[in-house]
């Protein structure tokens, strides 16, 4: 019923609406800079899905969608001009693609009215959407990374982690030192040791560090880094014989490009995930179709199917499904950024919904609301396997540590609140 609704409503609305703008979603590029190897991708999976809905399906809900592009090379003070540049030509939504960008837009998204995506990065108790109005990280953010990691270990060691040394080795940023709190928290709680060794963007210098890794000799290593970083930390850890099937990096350390130059030697790595691998689902055939074999792809279509470019189709297809929510809820085809919000802010995603994308068992199913504007935190596990040159994953989709990650985003949520006279955004 509530599918032909929406149905009803947006052809309702095609029919009354003589002339509509296109639906903008800015794509906060980075195809330059240390990081470009990661954000070619990404940017093309975002942009290809948009491009595919146009020329299937005539735009969501009969209007035409429009990706303009604005090169950050994963700058901050580039991002922020990007936002400034592109906030006034009907941007919809904002995906900054960089945790250092995002803590710069969060009080200008708000002021602005513009809301923002931070698919698995950002500010993580931006969860709290009773004070962050307009930031969103569904379906996972950081902290559940960390967490799933350590139930992931939990259930490879019959539940006790007694006794046992994780090594965190992280990006020296505000991105890599997000796990920190949780890690120590979840330590304490479950009696492993924690020591964490931070590595200094870009990372291309690394010995020193795994060094240290073959001294203390930890019985797991957590890797949160991001470009070469990677590369170097899974060589390095190679070179010191570390067992590749020990070392679990969160899912920005868990691409192709990560792997793929320390060669047979990588097999047997781990990643963190919050969607699925590969391109055996429909809606690559579609993509093949109308925008690859057309020659309307945002690179040159060898991307599909890859790491980063399915997590740029997530995002885009997130925000498809929050416009089309956005839309039945106000009764208007040709939605504003304030609308777009609210759409946001009352997703649902369901497997039956994944599933009609042509994505089916894709990623986990959530539900969006006022308070909670980062979904359930469902994380999985990856493989990476050289031979086949193929992640695979290993895991379900399952829980992070609720109880534990909820206390510490009311805690620093709160404490964000109080420095900037926020009051609640909840009623």
């Amino acid at each position: 019923m509530k599918m032909k609704l929406a149905t009803y409503v947006a052809t309702a609305l095609m029919a009354a609406s003589p002339v509509m703008a296109d639906l903008v979603f800015p794509s906060m590029s980075y195809r330059t800079g240390p990081y470009a190897a990661g954000g070619i991708p990404l940017s093309d999976g975002y942009a290809d899905y948009f491009t595919m809905l146009n020329e299937r399906d005539g735009g969501i809900g009969g209007v035409m969608t429009t990706v303009p592009e604005c090169e950050t090379a994963y700058n901050t003070e580039k991002g922020v001009e990007c936002y400034e540049a592109m906030k006034g030509d009907g941007a919809l939504v904002f995906q900054p693609l960089s945790t250092g960008i995002t803590y710069q837009l969060i009080p200008k998204t708000t002021s602005d009215d513009i809301p923002m995506h931070t698919i698995g990065y950002g500010r993580t108790s931006a969860k709290n959407g009773d004070v962050f109005t307009h930031t969103f990280n569904y379906p996972a953010n950081y902290w559940d990374g960390a967490s799933g990691a350590i139930n992931y270990l939990l259930a490879e060691n019959g539940g006790d982690l007694k006794g046992k040394t994780i090594a965190l080795v992280y990006h020296n940023s505000s991105y890599g030192k997000e796990p920190i709190r949780t890690l120590t928290e979840l330590s304490a709680k479950h009696g492993f040791e924690y020591t964490g060794i931070a590595v200094d963007h870009p990372g291309q210098e690394q010995k020193s560090q795994w060094l240290q890794v073959r001294r203390q000799k930890p019985d797991y290593v957590i890797l949160f880094g991001w470009g070469v970083m990677n590369q170097v930390a899974i060589q390095e850890a190679a070179n010191i014989r570390y067992p590749m099937e020990n070392l679990i990096g969160i899912w920005w350390s868990g691409s192709e490009n990560d792997v793929l130059p320390a060669g047979d030697l990588a097999t047997g790595y781990k990643a963190l995930s919050f969607h699925g691998v590969g391109k055996d689902y429909p809606v690559f055939d579609d993509i093949q179709k109308y925008v690859v074999d057309t020659g309307k792809a945002a690179g040159s279509g060898d991307q599909i199917g890859t790491v980063l470019y399915n997590r740029g189709l997530y995002a885009a297809m997130l925000a498809a499904e929050a416009v089309k929510t956005a839309q039945v809820i106000h009764g208007v085809a040709d939605i504003t950024a304030s609308q777009m919000r609210d759409g946001m802010e009352a997703l649902e995603i369901t497997e039956e919904k994944m599933a009609a994308l042509g994505l089916p068992n894709f990623g986990p199913s959530f539900k969006v609301s006022c308070q909670n504007h980062g979904g359930d935190g469902m994380v999985g596990v990856t493989q990476w396997d050289a031979s086949t040159k193929t992640w695979s994953l290993i895991s379900d989709f399952t829980p992070s540590d609720k109880d534990l990650i909820d206390e510490l985003i009311a805690e620093d949520s709160a404490a964000y609140a109080a420095e900037n006279g926020i009051e609640s955004g909840c009623k």
